[in-house]
């Protein structure tokens, strides 16, 4: 927790749950990825922390931007990006929004399948378009493994649909998992790009972009690789796969870039036990998997917790949510340890959660509000 938040916590207005975000941390981690890969555009992922003040301080470092959606377009323009630093990123697009991000100045398009080309070849004329390939996550503590993508043999096919229809085929991306904490991850899938870039131009198509993606992992219960490891495995292996023709290279980092900027406050609803003899605690929060935890499903990840009475002796609980849903409990499988000493009333900080906690927020589920966002 920075010395901004800290004070920031002490002198708010209680008012529930909250995340507090201090864009310092955002700032250095762009430099960081900016360093790491110096010939890498950075293209933030707006999906992990839209919040308008992330945005425009990001675009004044002058970071790119990948949206998943029309409205996540508009907040990066609204934030002072220019059209061709936005990559609409999502393979899973509405013709019409295609055809409004198209009419706003947006040419770089995500796609994995003929009938996505044929979408954009429709509405979009001549914009550039670069293939998702599936890559298995392995190693990577929230896969993303089979919704998007394709099998590395068919994206030449799709590329080459593309151009047919009028399209220019840019290049290949993938994914190698979030908060993946391999650095050398990126090698297999930089292997298979490298085999449709050859593929390609035996068929006349000159591709030109590797899209990196995301996955670069903050900082919670365990030490994580720094950005500059993960930059030297990532450019050893675009050297192994390409040689001397390294190609043009973008990155997609979301948790990377906001993750360890915030921390929730949260309070300490209910304590209490299921039967008599039970020595199992349950610890009840007025936050949980709907007020923005979600990635507490099946306990993929692990938020590390801060309490008044650190130092106690403490015993092993299962954490809850406040609502009425018996899926918001967020880790039980896997006990936390938690003071005995811990009341009611108390607040408990969660840290490292500047990324996909506002985003994953249930609309007043229950009646409770989305949880609260603060940028300082």
């Amino acid at each position: 927790m920075t010395d901004r938040i800290r004070e920031f916590l002490r002198n708010r207005r209680e008012d529930g749950p909250c995340v507090v975000v201090d864009l310092d941390v955002v700032r250095a981690n762009y430099t960081a990825f900016a360093r790491a890969l110096p010939d890498t555009r950075v293209f933030y992922a707006v999906k992990a922390n839209p919040d308008a003040a992330i945005l425009k301080a990001l675009a004044e470092l002058g970071s790119c931007f990948d949206c998943a959606s029309v409205q996540e377009i508009e907040m990066a323009l609204f934030a002072g990006a220019t059209p061709d630093r936005i990559s609409f990123g999502n393979t899973i697009k509405k013709e019409r929004d295609i055809e409004r991000a198209y009419k706003i100045g947006v040419r770089l398009f995500a796609v994995d399948c003929y009938e996505e080309v044929e979408k954009i070849a429709r509405v979009a004329p001549g914009a550039r378009v670069f293939c998702r390939i599936l890559c298995d996550g392995a190693g990577a503590e929230w896969p993303l493994s089979r919704k998007f993508g394709c099998v590395p043999e068919m994206a030449p096919d799709v590329l080459e649909h593309a151009f047919r229809l009028g399209l220019s085929p840019y290049g290949v991306s993938f994914h190698v998992g979030s908060q993946q904490k391999n650095v050398h991850a990126w090698d297999q899938a930089l292997g298979s790009a490298a085999y449709i870039f050859r593929e390609c131009a035996v068929r006349g198509i000159s591709l030109s972009m590797v899209n990196l993606g995301g996955g670069f992992p903050t900082k919670y219960l365990q030490d994580v690789p720094k950005a500059q490891a993960y930059g030297e495995a990532i450019f050893d292996s675009l050297r192994r796969h390409f040689g001397n023709a390294i190609p043009e290279t973008i990155m997609e980092p979301g948790r990377g870039m906001v993750g360890n900027a915030g921390i929730i406050e949260t309070e300490v609803v209910l304590i209490s036990k299921k039967a008599e003899s039970d020595t199992m605690r349950w610890v009840y929060l007025d936050i949980g998997k709907f007020g923005g935890l979600a990635e507490t499903m099946d306990e993929a990840i692990r938020y590390p917790l801060r309490t008044p009475r650190d130092g106690d002796d403490t015993a092993p609980c299962v954490l809850a949510g406040p609502t009425c849903d018996s899926a918001d409990v967020l880790y039980e499988k896997t006990p936390v340890e938690l003071p005995l000493s811990l009341s009611i009333g108390d607040k408990v900080l969660i840290e490292a959660c500047g990324a996909y906690t506002t985003t994953y927020s249930a609309v007043a589920f229950n009646g409770f509000p989305p949880l609260k966002s603060y940028v300082i």
